[in-house]
């Protein structure tokens, strides 16, 4: 696997991981680097229908790929990936994609993969999420969803990427409300408790993000993980 990459995982469904892998594809763009994007299990679609986060993905990346490495495993039930399969009578197999990204990564600079779900979400019998990013062997950017609870999800979180021997990028903070009580409280308190370092707010949005450009909220170790 010649490629660099990075693993976007969150501390739920629901905050924020697609449009954070966005921003960073982006940013590594304005590196002049060649992104690919990869969403390795997708769950919610309509028949024949592209997924909504793998289409956001490919039209922020930069590298042309087939759709099979992009996204290996697409499910249309919107629910936790393992029982989706298991509905569908598939078993979400590592290898394939492992594979699949290997073929990514000997086209880019950087391969940018998003997670489904949380970072210890099922994806067969014995296998999660975590197995995923270690067999990759790509570092972990946790996005944080600014809501009630999310101290403690976070911090859970992050300690189960470190004891995972994961590689740690940093953590993102993203405002899923327009609005949170305390949000600066909580954000001192995830600063204080997570590994360094903080790469910055994600600000509430409304739209798509495929085309917004370089996020300026980004801080600059962001744009210099990869260097």
């Amino acid at each position: 696997m010649s490629a660099r990459g990075l693993f976007v995982t969150g501390t739920d469904t629901g905050v924020g991981k697609t449009r954070v892998a966005v921003a960073l594809i982006h940013a590594l763009r304005a590196q002049g680097l060649n992104v690919a994007a990869m969403k390795p299990v997708a769950a919610g679609c309509a028949p024949g229908a592209l997924n909504e986060d793998v289409s956001a993905l490919l039209q922020a990346a930069n590298v042309a790929a087939e759709l099979r490495d992009v996204n290996p495993y697409s499910f249309e039930p919107a629910i936790a990936p393992h029982i989706a399969a298991e509905l569908a009578g598939v078993t979400i197999d590592l290898d394939v994609i492992a594979a699949a990204y290997g073929r990514l990564a000997a086209a880019a600079d950087v391969v940018v993969v998003e997670g489904a779900g949380g970072w210890r979400v099922p994806l067969n019998a014995s296998e999660d999420m975590a197995t995923l990013a270690q067999k990759l062997g790509l570092a972990a950017v946790l996005v944080v969803g600014l809501r009630l609870g999310c101290v403690n999800h976070a911090v859970l979180s992050a300690a189960s990427i470190v004891s995972a021997g994961v590689p740690w990028t940093g953590w993102i903070a993203n405002r899923i409300k327009p609005a949170m009580p305390y949000e600066a409280q909580n954000v001192a308190a995830l600063q204080a408790r997570l590994p360094g370092p903080f790469l910055g707010v994600q600000p509430f949005l409304t739209v798509p993000t495929a085309d917004q450009g370089v996020p300026q909220w980004l801080t600059p170790p962001t744009i210099s993980i990869l260097e």
